[in-house]
């Protein structure tokens, strides 16, 4: 990570009240992507990671149970329940909480991310995507600024002095890594995308042993 957390958090904190109206049409791209891709259920529980002022935890909240909003900035998430209570949302929570440390220990089916996990460097962000696999979701759904080609420091979305972008298939093999298969690879840019990991099942122990069952 090319700046602290605190460093990050006051940055955030201080654009909070106009971040929604200064983001591009791709960065609208990419989170309605991510949207499409989450698709939760009525029964399905939503971590938003690095949720900002609530875009996608917003959208996802009318079809899930239940959505948990994590972020280090408390402007974006002041922002995020002010929408929330002016939607007449109840079934979303913002705390605190980082993609190493995302301070939410209950159950969830779905993990979501939109244009956060870059700050990161590569190895905090395998760590990062190895602590969500072990809250075991079902899927992942990340949005984010990514490499498909070399990197361009004159191209948009990409500050080299905040960010710390990681290639599409190093994301790839850390998701690979960490139990996920990738289904779907979303390029909205050449340097943003939205890379859909679903958890690869575990064979049954019918399986293992190479017996049938009859049910």
């Amino acid at each position: 990570m090319k700046k602290s957390l605190e460093d990050h958090a006051a940055r955030f904190d201080e654009k909070a009240s106009e971040y929604d109206e200064s983001k591009s049409d791709e960065y609208r791209a990419c989170a309605n992507l991510v949207i499409e891709h989450a698709a939760p259920d009525s029964s399905d529980i939503v971590l938003d990671l690095g949720t900002g002022t609530g875009a996608i935890a917003l959208a996802l909240a009318p079809d899930a149970e239940r959505v948990v909003g994590r972020d280090i900035s408390e402007g974006m998430m002041d922002e995020a329940e002010q929408k929330a209570t002016a939607e007449g949302l109840e079934n979303l929570e913002f705390d605190y909480g980082t993609f190493r440390e995302p301070e939410y220990n209950g159950e969830v089916d779905v993990v979501t991310s939109n244009f956060a996990m870059h700050h990161l460097s590569d190895a905090e962000k395998r760590e990062a995507i190895d602590v969500i696999a072990g809250l075991e979701p079902q899927k992942f759904v990340l949005g984010d600024v990514m490499f498909f080609g070399e990197p361009d420091p004159d191209a948009a979305f990409y500050s080299p002095e905040v960010d710390d972008p990681a290639t599409v298939g190093d994301l790839a093999d850390a998701f690979t890594d960490a139990g996920f298969s990738l289904t779907a690879v979303e390029r909205v840019h050449d340097q943003v995308g939205v890379l859909v990991a679903e958890r690869t099942p575990a064979p049954s122990a019918d399986a293992e042993t190479g017996l049938a069952t009859d049910e």
